[in-house]
This record gives C-alpha cells, sequence and structure tokens, in this order.
C-alpha cells in the first residue's frame, strides 16, 4: 500500500486531500460526512467579526453551469463536472456556539486523524486576530485566514486583499495571536500573486493556499438578463491551469519549504496529481464535493491508491514538484526548426 500522507509542515496529513470551506461545511453532518469519507482536513465554513458577513448567507444562491455556460440541474448527472456559480456570505451560527460545535468535531476528526480546521474570511485586521486566537482557545489546532474571498469585490462585509502591505498587516496581527499552524489564502487576481505569497510568508504564515475562485458574470442568452441576477463567483474544472500556473510558479520562485495547498479546479484523483507534480502538497476541493457528495473523497482516495501501484509509486509525495522542476522558461526552449505550422498540415 502507497503511503498517501503528506507533511504541512507541523502538520501530518494522512493524505492529501482537504475539503475546503463551503456551505456544506457549516454543519456538524457535512463536515462529519467529510471527515467519514477520508478527507485529512476539512476547512470549516469562515467566520468573521461582522453581522452583515452572516447576512448575507441570506442573500446567497447557487447555479451549475456546464461547458457552454448554460445552467444545468442539480439532479442531473452533468453536476458531477458542471462549474459552480454563485454568492455566497459565511456561516450564520453565533460563534460562541459554532467554536464549541467545531472543536467537538475536531475531537472527533482526532480519532480518523483529520483535521478540522477554523476559517476567517476577514474584514479588517484585529478582529480577525480575536477571533484566532478564540479558535486557538476553543481547541482548534490550525487556522486558515481567508484572504482572497472573490466576494469581498462586491461586499463591503468581506474583503479581497490584493495589496503587499496590506495582506503583511493581516498575517503579523493574527500571527502573534496565535501559535497554531496558520494557512493563508491568496487570490491570484491581483498585479503579482507571488509577491502576495512571498509577502504573506515572510509575516508568519506557515501555509499558503493558491488560487480561489474567481469573480464572475454571466447572462442568460434566451432571457437576456443576469444568471444569479447579479454577479459571482465562480469555479470549476476550467480553472485548472490557472491554479496550477500560480502553484508551479510559487514552488519555483518563492519557497519549496513553506508548503502550497492548491485549490480551484480540481475533480478529481488525476488533477489531485496535477497539483502535487505543480508543487503543491495538499489540495482543497469544495465545488466537487458540493456536487459529488463528500463521498467523492473515497472515491479519489481509492484511485490514488490504484495510480500509485500501477506507477510503482511508495511515497505520494516524492511527486509534488516534479513538473515544476522540469519546466523551462521560454529563454531556455530551443527555437522550432522553419517549417509548417501544425493547424497547416
Amino acid at each position: 500500500m502507497t503511503d498517501l500522507s503528506i507533511e504541512l509542515g507541523k502538520i501530518h496529513l494522512k493524505n492529501p486531500l482537504i475539503c475546503a470551506s463551503s456551505e456544506i461545511t457549516m454543519t456538524q453532518d457535512g463536515i462529519k460526512a467529510a471527515i467519514d469519507a477520508g478527507a485529512a482536513a476539512v476547512i470549516a465554513k469562515s467566520v468573521n467579526e461582522l453581522p452583515a458577513a452572516a447576512a448575507q448567507l441570506a442573500k446567497a444562491d447557487y447555479v451549475l453551469l456546464d461547458d457552454d455556460f448554460r445552467p444545468v440541474a442539480w439532479t442531473s448527472l452533468q453536476r458531477l463536472n458542471a462549474s459552480l456559480f454563485c454568492r455566497s456570505g459565511l456561516a450564520q451560527t453565533p460563534i460562541d456556539e459554532y467554536l464549541p460545535m467545531l472543536a467537538d468535531l475536531d475531537r472527533y476528526a482526532r480519532t480518523k486523524q483529520s483535521y478540522v480546521v477554523g476559517s476567517i474570511t476577514v474584514a479588517a485586521p484585529e478582529p480577525a486576530a480575536e477571533i484566532a486566537a478564540r479558535m486557538q482557545q476553543a481547541g482548534l489546532r490550525w487556522i486558515e485566514l481567508n484572504l482572497g474571498a472573490p466576494h469581498g469585490r462586491e461586499s463591503g462585509a468581506v474583503s479581497q486583499i490584493t495589496a503587499r502591505n496590506a495582506v503583511r498587516d493581516y498575517v503579523r496581527v493574527v500571527r502573534r495571536a496565535v501559535s497554531v499552524p496558520l494557512a493563508v489564502k491568496l487570490t491570484a487576481q491581483a498585479d503579482d500573486p507571488l509577491s502576495l505569497a512571498a509577502t504573506a510568508i515572510e509575516a508568519g504564515g506557515d501555509m499558503i493556499v493558491l488560487a480561489g475562485r474567481v469573480q464572475g458574470f454571466m447572462p442568460d442568452i434566451e432571457t437576456h438578463q443576469p444568471i444569479l441576477g447579479s454577479w459571482g463567483a465562480i469555479g470549476g474544472h476550467w480553472a485548472l491551469p490557472s491554479s496550477l500556473y500560480w502553484v508551479s510558479k510559487a514552488w519555483r520562485n518563492v519557497s519549496q519549504d513553506v508548503p502550497i495547498i492548491g485549490t480551484n479546479g480540481a475533480r478529481s484523483a488525476a488533477d489531485v496529481l496535477r497539483f502535487l507534480l505543480s508543487g503543491a502538497r495538499a489540495v482543497e476541493l469544495a465545488s466537487a464535493a458540493i456536487t459529488n457528495r463528500p463521498g467523492i473523497f473515497s472515491a479519489i482516495l481509492a484511485e490514488l491508491n490504484s495510480y500509485c501501484e500501477r506507477k510503482q509509486i511508495a511515497r505520494l509525495a516524492e511527486l509534488v514538484g516534479k513538473a515544476a522542476d522540469a519546466a523551462l522558461t521560454y529563454d531556455q526552449i530551443t527555437p522550432r526548426k522553419p517549417g509548417k505550422y501544425p493547424w497547416e498540415h
């Protein structure tokens, strides 16, 4: 049997699969389902200090889109590969009730060699630090600081941080408040995502998460109205090459010592392997867990074991960064010989 375990600094994961923060990770049943299906960690639905951020969840809406960006029924088998386009908000359970629930679930997770991770989608630095401290006091062993929420461009209840100085301020303030491992989730929708990653590490981040969902807008060509009636955030398999680009660039140009967690685009064991080969040590899945149910983690684990057996891979961690290390810069590429272009044949 292949060793699927991964080291994220002080965090030992039994495998590289993480159930990302979403609506299915804000309830006891949803979190337990992901743990029981084999996820090595579950990121709880985010919170922050603003009642408006929780109230925004009441305005949430969700639609699945096919490859032609047409809505797909939630009961259709097409949902399994669809993109998730949505508005969202933060967990509505009062934090005094929410944190004890997460702590109880993390104690359950320990019995499965797993983790329940507290998540903060930021509004302001100091309150984020206060919440992080409360998470640690409650007993959570790992915190994710989400600086990249796409809805931050549409709502004052959450923030999307794209400036280096702001990243530094948020991470430093939260780092001073807690001693548990701190993952910093960043957006690639910035002038220099790699600079943001380097800044997050310099300020005390133990892990970086790249690169979350992006903002989106989609008209319905039949009704001439916007799908969802608004702007939203979208993630899907189409995003995989872009996510792998930033993961591989961070591996090559930022740090190979500080763990990278990949997210946005993974739908299968093959996609998880692609993230690892690009430099990620673990992979967060949200849309796939929603459309395929948490049982997808069991299926992916079986596929990973089968792949490693076929390729005679003893330790999955051996794959981390292999493709990124082999990638040539444009300057290193030998000029092509004169002749027809491929499409001219």
